[in-house]
Parts: structure tokens; sequence; C-alpha cells
């Protein structure tokens, strides 16, 4: 059975940028100031796919299920330590091009119990390093069964701005829209290490619309 998961078909984010760029290009036009209303046109464009937000179905109900957190693609999938909790934890890590949808998705429903902000960089978000130089959002999540895990919002070469809606105490539900980055990024998901991963290295995702992980069952 499938859940609908609707949001608008242009993210809340989007609609002062995109609204600006279409007056703009209107206004030029109207002049005849083809030079000027040309570029922003096309400018509009590429706002109005970068800010899209398409309606998505949760997938089949899954025990542990961990939810695609972005769209892109599996850029890494490794045993590291947790740079937040530093605790041993299978990363998988989703790098989202210009071109993808940059909303963001919770893996899990659960409890926020930790949210960690830092300054950084603005590397390319395809760098290993980024996933620690980079400027980024993270969020520490347990699940109503008592799993944990960590998922990371980092900014990209082009990113400048990481947006978060949940903080430290808030509840949220599987495959909410918790967050967006303008841009380019990459966000990394921490999850226990024994857990089983869906997905392969290269693999394009759809947040919301799939799974790629699935955490071990509790003693």
């Amino acid at each position: 059975m499938k859940r609908s998961y609707p949001y608008p078909w242009l993210a809340r984010e989007g609609w002062p940028i995109v609204s600006l760029a279409l007056v703009l290009a209107i206004v030029f036009q109207l002049f005849a100031w083809w030079f000027l209303a040309l570029p922003v046109f096309l400018f509009f464009l590429f706002a109005l796919q970068f800010f899209r937000d398409p309606s998505r179905s949760l997938p089949a109900d899954l025990v542990g299920g961990v939810l695609c957190p972005a769209d892109g693609r599996v850029i890494a999938i490794e045993l590291v330590e947790d740079p937040f909790r530093q605790v041993p934890s299978l990363k998988v890590s989703i790098f989202m091009n210009v071109f993808d949808v940059h909303v963001n998705r919770l893996p899990v429903g659960g409890m926020v119990l930790q949210r960690w902000y830092h300054p950084g960089r603005f590397l390319n978000a395809s760098l290993d390093k980024s996933s620690l130089e980079n400027e980024r959002n993270a969020l520490h999540l347990r699940t109503a069964q008592g799993q944990e895990l960590v998922v990371v919002q980092v900014a990209g070469l082009v990113a400048r701005r990481i947006l978060c809606y949940l903080n430290e105490g808030d509840r949220g539900v599987l495959g909410q829209r918790f967050g967006f980055i303008r841009f380019g990024s990459r966000v990394d998901t921490y999850l226990p290490p024994d857990s089983q991963v869906l997905v392969t290295l290269g693999q394009r995702v759809r947040s919301g619309a799939q799974w790629i992980a699935q955490l071990p069952e509790l003693p």
C-alpha cells in the first residue's frame, strides 16, 4: 500500500526568486530590452526546475526502513565514525547537482534528539572531505523503536544556504519535508554499522520514494 505525500509543485523557498525573475523578465520585455529580458527569462526557467517540489508516494512499508532523504546519485557507502556522535556508523551519501530536486525529507519518523550547525567551507559536495569541512546542518534522530541515526545537509560549491525546519525536541514523521539546500549539495546519513544497504554506489535515487537501507533489529 502506498501513502500519498503531496506538496505544492513549486517549493515555497523558491517563490520569491521565481516571482522576481518573472516580473523582471516581463518589465524588460515591455521596454524591448531583449538583451536583459532573455537572460532573466532563462534564469526564470532554471529557477522553476530547481525549486520544483513534486508530489511523492512513500514506498510499501518496510520494518526498519530508512527512506531516501534526497534526490541525486549515491556517491559513498562506507563504514566511518559518525563525526557528530563519535560512534561507528555506516554512511550513505547522496550528491545533488543543480538539476536535482533539492527538497530534503526525513529518512525515519521519530524524535529530534539534537541539532548541530557548523559553518564551514564550500568545496565541491562530491568530494569526500566536504562532509567534514563544508557548512553543514545535522539532525540526530531516534525512532519509536529506539534506533538512532544522523542525517546531515551539506552545502556544496555554489550552495550558500541550508534551510532546516526542525529543532531539538521536535517530532517528525517518515518522509516529512524538513529542509532545503540552495544550489548544489549533498545529504549524508549515518546509520548503525550493521544496517542493510538497499542501494548501490552510483545509483540514482529519489527522495521520499524509495528505501536506501534497513535498520537492524534491537536485541
